[in-house]
């Protein structure tokens, strides 16, 4: 117990410490993971051997993650993506596969370990590349949109790779029998049985695993589509009654107990057919994607997945062989730049033949030539199936977590790459503006298109402008006029009509470029009223003292409205709440006005002293007068 208790405080202790700094330098918590698994492991020796048997039982949490990818994608979502999944998707993996598995049979790999090299290799991060997106603002790009689609390919072709694998050891692990069955040697039978007993297994799970054992090969088979069969009736038919009937004992923990007893019976009746659990994982997922209890099952089974994910990619690191590193580092390393300038260039030809061009096929190139988190699992499976010698698999490991490692540099190049191109977003010809209204709306995002139709509907005139194609594209659809053009260009706002425009909207998700815009267009035209939005305070003083009239923050008036609420459901009149809101909506507006005049950009409002002493005058103000208001309303019902 004490040893227990000890091994799990090393391990979160690592992670709670590596994995926040990770972040906070925009690496992505999968390294961060590794880092601590490497701190804690090869330079700290705090962990040794025992981290293979953590490892083995953190393999679940891929497991959770499949499934929980299949709850996200409904039958009919998978076939409307089929082009740009099967196209885009299936030829990154499959060009890329052959490539990689041409280089290693170069360097006098068997046909069968090249194989399973180039099919680890031509996997990307989804954890690392999705979160550096985000962080970007790419997500919405053209060219982040084909890298999504490419990643969620990979993700679901991690299935039939799992399944696969394991053939390529057929002639070395296993034998054909005429009938087709597969005949087991009997320490193979023996070792089995073993890893049952050690696992302290029940007679009735030796019992199934020899039942499925020593059936002939149709036998197996039919087992097989039996099991996927019933996890399918069981998905559809079955699972809504056993949800309310769980929901009538009104105890919290025993939806994550059925979250889990889905995923485990799943994995367990997988493992007993011979299929890989994770395959199963994701049927049910994908099964169980239309079900009003998706969500339930995701907020559930979340948090394991993510702990047990990171304890897969610290003992990862743990086990990284620094002794081979240091040994051949030139050779590792040439190996980890040749999979990146590989994988970039099929990216880049790729992105020719479907259309990307300019900024997004930079992206889509540089995004995914790194190995992934996936490949981890890859090797492993393959070491265990016996497809790859153990000295090959930690030297793909080494290569794998180097490219994890130079995936930041790779954007770095993107950005630097990006910056010295005149296009923002490849070859995109704005449109020829043919119109001027007194309403200019930049950006057309979810803020911008409630202004619009509000502005529309009241009878004026808008002039829409956004920089994304495709975004155009879906207003044209529902006939809304807008064009295509960066509004931070002043050729295309001249062209709008900024010199005679009444309003100006700055609808734009980029801080950075909103800020340019304001700042440009209160140069150009001091009349001009101009109304912005924001995410925060910091946001609104610089939108403010760069010259914006009305400054919207996003949550703000939401919050107001849901206070109010709050205030009437306490046994405040519909009056006294709209009171109370419509005070504290102006001292904020009062507030934030004689606060943007103390701030000041190069130094933290915790830091500055006239700011902070203002702002509590400003709060103390804010009680007095609530605190007259309810004195005068209850000097009226006395």
């Amino acid at each position: 117990m004490e040893g227990f208790l000890f091994q799990a405080t090393i391990y979160l202790a690592a992670a709670v410490f590596a994995v926040p700094i990770a972040s906070r330098l925009g690496l992505g918590s999968v390294l961060g993971y590794l880092a601590a698994g490497i701190l804690i492991g090869p330079v700290l020796g705090l962990v040794g051997s025992e981290t293979k048997d953590v490892q083995h039982f953190a393999e679940f949490g891929v497991v959770m993650m499949l499934f929980l990818i299949g709850l996200e994608l409904e039958p009919r979502a998978l076939w409307d993506m089929r082009h740009r999944l099967l196209g885009m998707g299936g030829l990154q993996i499959g060009v890329t596969t052959a490539a990689l598995m041409s280089v290693a049979m170069a360097y006098g790999q068997p046909w069968n370990v090249a194989l399973a090299i180039g099919v680890t290799l031509a996997l990307s991060s989804t954890a690392i590349v999705l979160q550096t997106l985000s962080e970007k603002n790419l997500m919405q790009t053209s060219g982040g949109r084909s890298v999504f689609s490419v990643l969620l390919t990979q993700d679901i072709a991690v299935i039939p790779i799992l399944a696969f694998l394991p053939l390529l050891a057929l002639s070395t692990v296993t034998g054909m029998m005429p009938d087709g069955s597969i005949s087991l040697s009997s320490e193979e039978v023996d070792a089995a049985h073993k890893a049952v007993d050690d696992h302290h297994g029940p007679a009735a799970a030796e019992a199934a695993f020899d039942f499925v054992q020593n059936l002939p090969g149709w036998g197996v088979t039919l087992v097989t589509i039996g099991a996927i069969a019933g996890i399918i009736i069981v998905g559809v038919f079955f699972t809504r009654p056993v949800f309310r009937f769980i929901h009538a004992a009104k105890l919290r923990e025993m939806y994550t107990a059925l979250a889990l007893l889905i995923v485990t019976g799943i994995s367990f009746l997988m493992m007993l057919v011979g299929l890989s659990p994770a395959l199963g994982a994701f049927l049910a997922g994908v099964v169980l994607a239309s079900s009003e209890f998706r969500h339930e099952l995701e907020t559930d089974l979340e948090p394991f997945k993510g702990l047990l994910l990171g304890l897969f990619f610290i003992t990862v690191g743990a086990g990284v062989n620094f002794e081979l590193l240091f040994a051949d580092t030139v050779i590792i390393l040439g190996m980890a730049l040749m999979v990146i300038i590989v994988k970039g260039l099929i990216l880049f030809a790729l992105g020719r033949i479907f259309k990307l061009r300019g900024r997004d096929q930079w992206l889509f190139a540089l995004g995914l030539a790194q190995a992934g988190e996936f490949g981890f699992v890859l090797v492993s499976f393959s070491v265990t199936t016996g497809v790859m010698p153990v000295v090959v698999a930690e030297t793909l490991l080494l290569v794998i977590a180097l490219s994890m490692l130079i995936t930041p540099l790779l954007f770095i190049l993107h950005d630097v790459i990006t910056k010295r191109m005149d296009d923002a977003g490849g070859p995109v010809i704005p449109d020829d503006i043919d119109t001027e209204g007194p309403v200019l709306i930049a950006g057309i995002g979810r803020f911008g298109q409630i202004v619009n139709r509000l502005v529309q509907a009241s009878g004026f005139q808008t002039v829409v402008l956004d920089h994304n194609p495709e975004t155009i594209a879906v207003m044209r659809r529902f006939g809304f006029k807008a064009y295509l053009g960066d509004p931070t260009r002043p050729d295309i706002l001249r062209k709008a009509g900024l010199k005679n425009a009444r309003v100006l909207v700055v609808a734009l998700d980029d801080p950075k470029a909103a800020l340019t815009l304001i700042t440009y267009a209160r140069k150009e035209r001091p009349d001009l009223h101009i109304i912005t939005r924001a995410r925060d305070r910091t946001e609104v003083y610089r939108q403010y003292q760069a010259g914006a009239n009305d400054i919207v923050r996003e949550m703000f008036d939401g919050s107001l409205r849901a206070g109010r609420y709050v205030l009437e459901n306490m046994g405040l009149s519909e009056f006294e709440a709209h009171e109370a809101e419509r005070m504290f909506y102006s001292h904020d507006r009062m507030s934030v006005r004689e606060l943007a005049s103390l701030w000041r950009a190069d130094v933290a409002p915790s830091a500055n002293k006239e700011y902070v002493a203002r702002a509590k005058e400003l709060q103390k103000d804010l009680e007095t007068a609530f605190l007259n208001r309810n004195d005068d309303v209850e000097r009226k019902s006395a």
